[in-house]
């Protein structure tokens, strides 16, 4: 069986990884060290992402609106956790003209700005301020609001879609007026994240809190939901944070109570990022390319006709703009079908495998014999070799095509979820005990998966040790899943009582 791709996930799952970005044509260096130009596979694919999420954000009450780019560097200043969490990731302008020196643009020292500004890193600072306006009655509360926005953080060692300079994303923030509203936003966004990566993105996830020491800077409590990638490494693939009064009482965000008194509004933000493609390439790509779940496929169904230069291609694309046509008049998912007409003057074998390369869930191949015999030839990307190694197309009755093709793309969109929940399950270890079983289980096989453990959720001196630890293991605490069973027995690493278990694994 020979591979579209020039190297496989066996031989280097980093490099293939990067291969399939480039193949699939999702993106590519920008000339900007850590920043990338998505290309329009890629971004479709987050354009879908955004809808489909955007949706579900909204169907909860929140409402869009946008903050400025530029932060004043005092709003950081006022949260001292927040600030220090993000100083060494932060990019900062400080002037507003060049000037000509010598033959280069340099900063005109006459146009430094009276106060630094800090580009975007996240937006609780700014829009904190921003709530401390709006708020001043119990009955301005809550404040749901959604932005989708781009952010920078000045990464070191950078890797497209998963961690980069700049980011596409949407931050939710809200204000609420008590704790326990302030907790429920915050588990409902959780839950709409978990929803959203399994049922849109096939994604199989675990959700459940963050433990002390990775939690957002400035938080009370963290939340997120961990995917697990066919290497075994995890992925962070949403977040979502009890803040608390943390940032009220940086930015001054007070309201008046139904008694007349005043209190400090509970805060809450949450967000998922472009690094959920790097997850779907990782999570459901193959050795031929990448493969998207029809949810999120920007074209669902492409239609490749073989044409020759002959006085049959008229009949040919006549007879697949038909099919298009049809195609697309039918629902999935709640959606019409997307389906694309390639007439582009290429070979019909470079134009499937390059849609195979790109991961559309079901390609069409049309002849002039199809025609003749009103059928077609189908490709299922989730099944693409027979067991003898060949190429598994079907040769179906056009009519059966339309008939069956929304039950084909909800087959897909299932079968990529049962193969990854299937690998999640089977990878995760509950059974380990002590340091040295820990140790021998990331170090015996190049794709372990995780170890769910017992923990005693230390605190100060003790975690600092734990953490120290598993740095010098090269892993890190995952989080405490919400549907562990409960502790029954002594942390794995103080040899306290545990009180819950906890998820331990490589990560990106």
């Amino acid at each position: 069986m020979k591979h579209a791709l020039s190297v496989t996930r066996e031989q280097d799952f980093a490099a293939w990884y990067q291969t399939v970005i480039a193949e699939a044509d999702m993106a590519e260096e920008s000339g900007v060290r850590g920043c990338m130009v998505i290309r329009p596979w890629g971004y479709g694919i987050w354009e879908r992402m955004q809808k489909l999420l955007d949706e579900q954000i909204k169907a909860t009450g929140h409402e869009n609106c946008y903050f400025p780019l530029f932060i004043p560097l005092s709003y950081f200043e006022k949260e001292a956790e927040h600030v220090d969490g993000f100083a060494k990731e932060m990019a900062v302008v400080t002037h507003h003209r060049l000037i000509q020196q010598d033959g280069k643009l340099v900063p005109d020292p006459e146009a430094k700005l009276e106060e630094p500004l800090v580009v975007r890193p996240t937006s609780e600072t700014v829009i904190g301020a921003a709530f401390s306006r709006w708020v001043q009655s119990w009955r301005d509360l809550p404040v749901l609001i959604n932005q989708w926005a781009n952010v920078v953080r000045w990464e070191m060692r950078t890797r497209m879609f998963l961690r980069t300079a700049e980011f596409l994303w949407q931050e939710g923030h809200t204000a609420h007026a008590t704790v326990d509203e302030a907790m429920d936003e915050t588990l409902k966004m959780l839950e709409v994240y978990r929803v959203f990566a399994e049922d849109c993105v096939a994604m199989p996830v675990v959700a459940g809190e963050k433990p002390e020491n990775e939690r957002f800077p400035g938080a009370v409590a963290t939340y997120s939901i961990e995917a697990m990638m066919q290497d075994g490494k995890a992925l962070q693939a949403g977040t979502s944070h009890f803040l608390g009064t943390t940032f009220s009482q940086a930015q001054n965000i007070k309201f008046q109570n139904a008694e007349g008194q005043q209190e400090l509004a509970q805060t809450t933000s949450w967000g998922v990022s472009t690094r959920m493609i790097g997850g779907l390439i990782m999570t459901h790509g193959d050795d031929d390319g990448l493969r998207v779940p029809p949810r999120v496929a920007p074209y669902q169904i492409v239609l490749v006709p073989m044409l020759r230069d002959t006085d049959e291609d008229a009949a040919i694309v006549e007879y697949c703009a038909d099919l298009v046509h049809r195609l697309n008049q039918l629902d999935a998912f709640r959606e019409p079908v997307r389906a694309l007409l390639d007439k582009r003057p290429a070979k019909a074998a470079t134009k499937r495998w390059g849609w195979v390369k790109k991961g559309a869930p079901i390609v069409i191949e049309v002849g002039s014999r199809d025609v003749a015999g009103g059928n077609v030839s189908v490709i299922r990307r989730d099944r693409l070799y027979r067991a003898d190694g060949k190429l598994d197309s079907q040769i179906v009755a056009k009519d059966d095509l339309v008939e069956n093709a929304v039950a084909m793309l909800e087959e897909v969109q299932a079968a990529l979820f049962a193969d990854a929940k299937a690998r999640l399950n089977g990878a995760i270890d509950d059974s380990i005990t002590d340091l040295d079983a820990l140790k021998a289980y990331f170090g015996a096989s190049k794709k372990p998966g995780w170890a769910l453990v017992q923990w005693a959720k230390p605190t100060g001196a003790d975690l600092e040790k734990v953490v120290q630890w598993l740095k010098g293991e090269k892993l890190t605490l995952r989080n405490v899943p919400s549907d562990a069973a409960p502790a029954d027995g002594g942390c794995i690493f103080t040899g306290g009582a545990a009180v819950e278990r906890v998820l331990v694994g490589r990560s990106y």
